[in-house]
């Protein structure tokens, strides 16, 4: 059993990132603006902190074993999240990414192919940073997983495929991922890491 914090823990993904930790017999701090949207699950200590408020979350995740951030790219700051994990002296940091820093084709990010959706240009945009900011981090044992495409609300499935940078796609043409399929990955990782100071990707 680790000992994890995890900002973002009232969201889409950290909601079922959440729930499989648990499920598996870890300890969360579940760190989130508002803790009301939190389950109340056994082991799980709901805790509210603002991401953005460097002090304060560094004084939230010290004492963990791990941090896991499960936060939107455009609602936080990576160099606020990256600063407290280190601050508070936690040394394994796991990060919830994005799909458009992976690449289409060699060399061709998602996010820079002519049909990839304005609206989320700016999201992909700052994930792909935060990714770059963590492959120059030298005091971290990050690891960042992207999902597939799209990433949807579907069923606990355990059944899908893992990648390194390039997006995977299935047989028909779709490239997909459910939260709680993303969460298996994640957690799996988390117990057996085989992606230190990497990226990796999951789809089915």
């Amino acid at each position: 059993m680790s000992k994890i914090a995890l900002i973002g823990a009232s969201g889409n993904a950290g909601s079922k990132i959440l729930a499989e930790l648990v499920a598996r017999g870890h300890a969360v701090t579940a760190i989130a603006r508002d803790t009301s949207k939190i389950a109340a699950l056994s082991g799980v200590r709901p805790l509210s902190v603002d991401a953005n408020d460097g002090k304060a979350l560094a004084e939230a995740l010290k004492g963990h074993d791990i941090v896991i951030s499960a936060v939107h790219f455009l609602a936080s700051d990576a160099e606020t999240l990256i600063g407290a994990v280190k601050s508070a002296g936690v040394k394994r940091y796991v990060v919830v990414g994005g799909a458009g820093s992976l690449e289409a084709a060699p060399g061709l990010r998602v996010v820079d192919t002519p049909e990839f959706p304005e609206i989320y240009k700016g999201e992909a945009l700052k994930g792909a940073a935060f990714l770059e900011l963590l492959k120059a981090e030298k005091g971290l044992n990050w690891t960042l997983l992207s999902p597939s495409a799209l990433f949807f609300d579907g069923p606990r499935t355990g059944k899908f495929r893992l990648g390194e940078d390039g997006l995977l796609v299935a047989a028909d043409g779709n490239s997909s991922i459910s939260f709680a399929d993303f969460a298996i990955a994640l957690v799996d990782e988390i117990e057996a890491p085989k992606h230190v100071r990497r990226r990796f990707t999951v789809g089915y």
